[in-house]
């Protein structure tokens, strides 16, 4: 893949995702950071819902473009950033579980734009149930203001 693979790329993620208000404010939780695959966890929780009781798409959203562009943040050198500059999700089964698991994969790296793909899924008492699929792109940011690690 491209990018530095430094060994410090799981403290810069984690240092990243703690500063991020949005997925604190869900109840988010990073339980999973490799090389191009990031996890992001999410307890149930009636504040999330929509009308009927079931997880927000915009919630389902954020998680995965979360996980999507930490792991694109994952095969960058130190220096860089990552913003999303586009996404399309499929929500293939209503978000109901207990949890639910969201993870971004590096499908095509790049110094530029980097293609990333992530799916979701609801854990309660089966097996998980696929609930969602994205792909995103993300570019690359470098020496932009304001916008750093």
């Amino acid at each position: 893949m491209t990018g530095a693979d430094s060994s410090d790329f799981r403290t810069r993620i984690r240092t990243s995702f703690d500063r991020q208000a949005a997925m604190a404010t869900i109840g988010a939780e990073l339980t999973r950071v490799e090389h191009g695959t990031v996890e992001i966890e999410l307890p149930f929780d009636v504040k999330l819902t929509q009308q009927h009781g079931i997880l927000h798409a915009g919630i389902i959203a954020a998680a995965l473009d979360s996980a999507c562009g930490f792991a694109a943040y994952s095969v960058i050198d130190p220096s860089a950033s990552i913003l999303t500059i586009e996404f399309k999700i499929n929500l293939m089964s209503p978000g109901r579980g207990e949890r639910f698991l969201f993870r971004g994969d590096v499908t095509k790296p790049g110094t530029t734009i980097i293609v990333a793909d992530g799916r979701g899924y609801a854990i309660g008492d089966g097996p998980a149930k696929l609930i969602a699929s994205m792909t995103g792109t993300m570019m690359v940011i470098r020496g932009r203001e304001g916008i750093n690690g």
